[in-house]
């Protein structure tokens, strides 16, 4: 079961205190769902919906794959939900809340690049996503709050993957409708690149900072 991640180790999100999820999440634990499977139903929901992308033609591809990343996103809000309100965490928490995302990041974002006809970018893209969350945690690791923002933070990358499908999905009424797909495959790549560098900023901001008070008490 997951363990409750400390204050600083949670995304801050609003969709948290919105009363549907704290009903979902309340319900889930009174059923007593596992929260480590909440984490795990992440993944063949993004091997679905990368499938649709890649093999279905517009505008179902597209419009199940919007739906299965925002199905993502919802295991993403309601595993740690389950886990830390509704008191069901457990020892292996920090890997059930950190894997399943970057598997579902990488499939999702892979298959972007191959269904605009750009599979290095999206390679490229899914290796630079996962390396904003190692930055993130290399963070925490070093014993400071975890920074989660940036342009293409996850919340951000999945929402502009949503936004490039359900534009594609007009493609066969649009000839240029497919292009959104190009588009979201080069804005994720090329903010979370961004992101990876105003991350590895601030960290080392702040370890100069800790460096300096440490030699200032010394």
């Amino acid at each position: 079961m997951v363990e409750a991640p400390r204050p600083d180790a949670r995304r801050p999100l609003a969709t948290r205190d919105a009363g549907w999820a704290r009903g979902l999440a309340a319900a889930l634990a009174r059923a007593r769902v596992s929260p480590d499977l909440i984490s795990a139903i992440s993944i063949p929901v993004a091997v679905a919906g990368a499938a649709a992308l890649l093999w279905l033609p517009a505008p179902w591809g597209p419009v199940l794959c919007a739906v299965a990343v925002q199905l993502r996103l919802l295991c993403n809000l309601l595993d740690g939900m389950v886990a830390v309100e509704g008191g069901l965490g457990g020892p292996t928490g920090p890997l059930w809340n950190e894997v399943p995302d970057r598997v579902a990041d990488s499939l999702f974002i892979v298959a972007l690049g191959m269904a605009a006809g750009e599979p290095v970018l999206g390679w490229a893209g899914a290796l630079l996503a996962a390396l904003t969350a190692y930055v993130r945690t290399t963070g925490g690791a070093l014993g400071f709050a975890q920074d989660f923002s940036g342009v293409q933070s996850k919340p951000r990358r999945m929402f502009v993957m949503t936004i490039g499908c359900l534009v594609a999905a007009a493609a066969p009424g649009w000839d240029d409708a497919a292009r959104a797909l190009d588009v979201a495959a080069w804005t994720i790549a090329v903010g979370s690149a961004l992101t990876c560098l105003t991350r590895l900023q601030g960290l080392a901001r702040q370890l100069r900072e800790r460096a300096a008070a440490t030699r200032d008490g010394a």
